[in-house]
């Protein structure tokens, strides 16, 4: 049987060596290439493969991060081969919980087993889901939490502490973040998107209050009714920034604050 399957590297590089070992194997159909966790999140979700190669170490939503959301939204899980520079308590654990994995640089040999153990799982119709959650979850708490965010203004690198940023925005793709308080800051992400940015940041503090913008809770200085039972929150940052709730998260937000 053909195995659909999907790449999921942050190097082109990577992507395009894998694609090649898997074109090699045969009958593995790579229906897409994705470079980033954002983008594996949603084309598991559209091509719904039999098989996802997804890479560890990514910027924003790593490969952990990809699952822990597949699981979080209860979206169908595919049969997961990791590839990781991780050490070896980690490759133990990807061998004790039965999931398989690929050492960077690819090899044609461990490539071919890995198709042979995800087919023998896909025709079995094992389902590894409880033993991936286990994985992730494990592997999740060995990884060091960062509260730390990593701006650019004025040609200089600054690290800000997550509770001191205020809110962020994007525009033509380039997004702000503004930090909170008279001395407050205001410098541009490396970040993509949102949904990525978001995806770095605590998901107890951090709301994405519209489409175009993102905002602390604990920020928040003033809830201000505006136009047809709409809001607009005024931020605790130097200019006390305006910042519309959309018609989608007006709930929500009357769940935050009781309103």
């Amino acid at each position: 049987m053909s195995l659909s399957a999907l790449i999921v590297d942050d190097e082109q590089l990577a992507r395009d060596e894998l694609a090649f070992l898997l074109k090699n194997v045969g009958d593995v159909d790579v229906v897409a290439q994705g470079k980033n966790g954002v983008e594996a999140v949603n084309l598991i979700r559209e091509h719904n493969p039999d098989l996802v190669f997804l890479d560890v170490q990514m910027p924003g939503l790593d490969g952990f991060g990809v699952i822990k959301k597949l699981l979080d939204r209860k979206l169908p899980l595919p049969k997961i081969v990791f590839a990781t520079a991780f050490d070896q308590y980690a490759v133990k654990a990807f061998e004790v919980n039965a999931v398989d994995y690929l050492l960077k640089p690819f090899d044609k040999k461990r490539v071919a087993q890995s198709i042979q153990k995800a087919r023998s799982k896909v025709e079995s119709n094992g389902a590894a889901t409880d033993k991936i959650e286990t994985l992730v979850r494990m592997l999740e708490a060995q990884k060091p939490q960062t509260s730390k965010l990593l701006l650019k203004a004025a040609g200089r690198l600054f690290l800000v502490n997550q509770k001191d940023v205020c809110f962020a925005s994007i525009e033509d793709g380039i997004i702000t973040v503004v930090t909170s308080g008279l001395n407050g800051m205001e410098g541009q992400s490396n970040c993509r998107t949102l949904e990525e940015l978001l995806d770095s940041l605590d998901g107890s503090l951090f709301w994405r209050a519209h489409r175009s913008y993102l905002v602390n809770i604990n920020r928040i200085k003033e809830v201000v009714p505006w136009f047809k039972s709409s809001y607009q929150l005024r931020m605790d940052d130097k200019k006390q920034t305006e910042i519309p709730v959309s018609r989608a998260q007006t709930r929500r937000l009357r769940e935050l604050f009781g309103l």
